[in-house]
Protein backbone atom coordinates (compact mmCIF):
# COMPACT_ATOMS: atom_id res chain seq x y z
CA UNK A 1 0.00 0.00 0.00
CA UNK A 2 1.35 3.42 -0.98
CA UNK A 3 1.76 6.29 1.47
CA UNK A 4 -1.07 8.16 -0.26
CA UNK A 5 -3.40 5.17 0.12
CA UNK A 6 -2.46 4.87 3.80
CA UNK A 7 -3.25 8.56 4.35
CA UNK A 8 -6.63 8.17 2.61
CA UNK A 9 -7.40 5.08 4.69
CA UNK A 10 -6.42 6.92 7.87
CA UNK A 11 -8.71 9.84 6.95
CA UNK A 12 -11.60 7.52 6.13
CA UNK A 13 -11.11 5.66 9.43
CA UNK A 14 -11.30 8.98 11.30
CA UNK A 15 -14.50 9.97 9.50
CA UNK A 16 -16.09 6.63 10.41
CA UNK A 17 -14.91 6.92 14.02
CA UNK A 18 -16.39 10.43 14.28
CA UNK A 19 -19.67 9.20 12.88
CA UNK A 20 -19.83 6.34 15.38
CA UNK A 21 -18.98 8.69 18.25
CA UNK A 22 -21.83 10.94 17.11
CA UNK A 23 -24.24 7.99 17.28
CA UNK A 24 -23.01 7.13 20.77
CA UNK A 25 -23.46 10.75 21.90
CA UNK A 26 -27.02 10.82 20.61
CA UNK A 27 -27.99 7.42 22.02
CA UNK A 28 -26.54 8.14 25.47
CA UNK A 29 -27.62 11.79 25.40
CA UNK A 30 -24.17 13.10 26.19
CA UNK A 31 -21.67 15.39 24.56
CA UNK A 32 -18.06 14.29 24.36
CA UNK A 33 -17.06 17.82 23.33
CA UNK A 34 -15.19 16.61 20.27
CA UNK A 35 -15.79 20.00 18.64
CA UNK A 36 -13.51 22.60 20.23
CA UNK A 37 -15.46 25.29 22.08
CA UNK A 38 -13.93 27.92 19.75
CA UNK A 39 -15.65 26.27 16.77
CA UNK A 40 -19.11 26.59 18.30
CA UNK A 41 -21.26 29.70 18.11
CA UNK A 42 -20.15 32.55 20.31
CA UNK A 43 -23.47 32.35 22.12
CA UNK A 44 -23.24 28.69 23.04
CA UNK A 45 -25.13 29.21 26.30
CA UNK A 46 -23.54 26.52 28.46
CA UNK A 47 -26.19 27.35 31.09
CA UNK A 48 -28.60 25.01 29.29
CA UNK A 49 -28.31 21.42 30.39
CA UNK A 50 -26.95 18.71 28.14
CA UNK A 51 -30.25 16.87 27.71
CA UNK A 52 -32.02 20.03 26.53
CA UNK A 53 -29.27 20.88 24.02
CA UNK A 54 -29.31 17.35 22.60
CA UNK A 55 -33.10 17.48 22.30
CA UNK A 56 -32.78 20.81 20.47
CA UNK A 57 -30.20 19.37 18.09
CA UNK A 58 -32.48 16.44 17.33
CA UNK A 59 -35.48 18.72 16.77
CA UNK A 60 -33.34 21.03 14.63
CA UNK A 61 -33.42 18.59 11.74
CA UNK A 62 -37.24 18.53 11.79
CA UNK A 63 -37.34 22.32 11.96
CA UNK A 64 -34.96 22.54 9.01
CA UNK A 65 -37.13 20.17 6.97
CA UNK A 66 -40.31 22.08 7.77
CA UNK A 67 -38.65 25.44 7.20
CA UNK A 68 -37.64 24.38 3.68
CA UNK A 69 -41.03 22.83 2.99
CA UNK A 70 -43.05 25.82 4.19
CA UNK A 71 -40.85 28.35 2.36
CA UNK A 72 -41.11 26.32 -0.84
CA UNK A 73 -44.92 26.08 -0.50
CA UNK A 74 -45.19 29.85 -0.02
CA UNK A 75 -42.99 30.39 -3.08
CA UNK A 76 -44.97 27.87 -5.15
CA UNK A 77 -48.29 29.54 -4.30
CA UNK A 78 -47.05 33.06 -5.00
CA UNK A 79 -45.41 32.02 -8.25
CA UNK A 80 -48.46 30.09 -9.51
CA UNK A 81 -50.92 32.86 -8.69
CA UNK A 82 -48.70 35.61 -10.06
CA UNK A 83 -48.25 33.62 -13.27
CA UNK A 84 -52.00 33.12 -13.56
CA UNK A 85 -53.34 36.45 -12.28
CA UNK A 86 -50.47 38.91 -12.62
CA UNK A 87 -48.81 41.27 -10.15
CA UNK A 88 -52.06 42.04 -8.31
CA UNK A 89 -52.65 38.33 -7.49
CA UNK A 90 -52.78 39.03 -3.75
CA UNK A 91 -55.66 41.50 -4.14
CA UNK A 92 -57.52 39.26 -6.58
CA UNK A 93 -56.95 35.73 -5.20
CA UNK A 94 -56.67 35.89 -1.42
CA UNK A 95 -59.82 35.57 0.72
CA UNK A 96 -60.75 38.71 2.66
CA UNK A 97 -60.37 36.99 6.05
CA UNK A 98 -56.79 35.98 5.20
CA UNK A 99 -55.97 39.51 4.01
CA UNK A 100 -57.37 40.97 7.25
CA UNK A 101 -55.34 38.55 9.37
CA UNK A 102 -52.19 39.33 7.39
CA UNK A 103 -52.76 43.06 7.75
CA UNK A 104 -53.15 42.62 11.52
CA UNK A 105 -50.00 40.47 11.70
CA UNK A 106 -48.02 43.04 9.75
CA UNK A 107 -49.28 45.85 11.99
CA UNK A 108 -48.41 43.88 15.15
CA UNK A 109 -44.88 43.50 13.85
CA UNK A 110 -44.61 47.21 13.04
CA UNK A 111 -45.98 48.12 16.47
CA UNK A 112 -43.49 45.84 18.22
CA UNK A 113 -40.56 47.73 16.70
CA UNK A 114 -38.77 44.64 15.42
CA UNK A 115 -37.33 44.19 11.96
CA UNK A 116 -40.01 43.10 9.52
CA UNK A 117 -39.78 39.45 8.56
CA UNK A 118 -40.66 40.22 4.95
CA UNK A 119 -42.16 42.68 2.54
CA UNK A 120 -44.41 39.99 1.03
CA UNK A 121 -47.89 39.52 2.46
CA UNK A 122 -47.81 35.76 1.92
CA UNK A 123 -45.03 35.51 4.51
CA UNK A 124 -47.47 36.76 7.16
CA UNK A 125 -50.07 34.06 6.54
CA UNK A 126 -50.43 31.07 8.82
CA UNK A 127 -49.68 27.65 7.39
CA UNK A 128 -53.39 26.83 7.45
CA UNK A 129 -54.16 29.97 5.45
CA UNK A 130 -51.83 28.77 2.70
CA UNK A 131 -54.12 25.80 2.15
CA UNK A 132 -57.12 28.11 2.13
CA UNK A 133 -55.54 30.26 -0.59
CA UNK A 134 -54.90 27.21 -2.77
CA UNK A 135 -58.39 25.76 -2.27
CA UNK A 136 -59.98 29.14 -3.14
CA UNK A 137 -57.94 29.23 -6.36
CA UNK A 138 -58.00 25.54 -7.21
CA UNK A 139 -58.27 26.23 -10.95
CA UNK A 140 -54.71 27.62 -10.80
CA UNK A 141 -53.42 24.50 -9.04
CA UNK A 142 -55.44 21.59 -10.43
CA UNK A 143 -52.71 20.66 -12.92
CA UNK A 144 -50.04 20.97 -10.22
CA UNK A 145 -51.70 18.72 -7.62
CA UNK A 146 -53.27 15.34 -8.34
CA UNK A 147 -56.29 15.81 -6.05
CA UNK A 148 -57.86 18.61 -4.04
CA UNK A 149 -58.97 16.12 -1.39
CA UNK A 150 -55.43 14.75 -1.08
CA UNK A 151 -54.04 18.30 -0.98
CA UNK A 152 -56.35 19.21 1.91
CA UNK A 153 -55.54 15.99 3.79
CA UNK A 154 -51.78 16.47 3.43
CA UNK A 155 -51.88 20.17 4.35
CA UNK A 156 -53.98 19.38 7.43
CA UNK A 157 -51.53 16.68 8.48
CA UNK A 158 -48.54 18.98 7.90
CA UNK A 159 -50.22 21.73 9.91
CA UNK A 160 -50.74 19.35 12.85
CA UNK A 161 -47.12 18.16 12.66
CA UNK A 162 -45.93 21.77 12.47
CA UNK A 163 -47.30 22.59 15.92
CA UNK A 164 -44.74 20.75 18.07
CA UNK A 165 -41.90 21.78 15.76
CA UNK A 166 -42.82 25.47 15.82
CA UNK A 167 -43.58 25.50 19.56
CA UNK A 168 -40.44 23.76 20.82
CA UNK A 169 -41.90 20.40 21.82
CA UNK A 170 -40.12 17.17 20.94
CA UNK A 171 -41.73 15.00 18.29
CA UNK A 172 -42.56 11.46 19.35
CA UNK A 173 -40.88 8.81 17.21
CA UNK A 174 -44.22 7.95 15.56
CA UNK A 175 -44.65 11.59 14.64
CA UNK A 176 -41.15 11.73 13.13
CA UNK A 177 -42.14 8.84 10.88
CA UNK A 178 -45.47 10.54 10.14
CA UNK A 179 -43.63 13.76 9.20
CA UNK A 180 -41.32 11.90 6.84
CA UNK A 181 -44.23 10.07 5.22
CA UNK A 182 -46.34 13.21 4.91
CA UNK A 183 -43.49 15.10 3.25
CA UNK A 184 -43.15 12.20 0.80
CA UNK A 185 -46.92 12.40 0.24
CA UNK A 186 -46.54 16.12 -0.50
CA UNK A 187 -43.99 15.52 -3.23
CA UNK A 188 -45.94 12.55 -4.60
CA UNK A 189 -49.01 14.81 -4.82
CA UNK A 190 -47.11 17.03 -7.25
CA UNK A 191 -45.89 14.21 -9.53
Amino acid sequence: MTTEEQIKLFGLSNVLAERELGKIERSLMLELQRVPQDDKDEEYYPQFNQKLRLEAAKMGQHYELFYCLEKSIRHLIAEALQSSQGEKWWDVCVPATVKENVKANMQREIDSGVTSRSDREIDFTTFGELGEIVRNNWACFDTMFASQKAFTKIMTSLNQLRGPIAHCCPLAEDEVVRLQLTVRDWFRLME
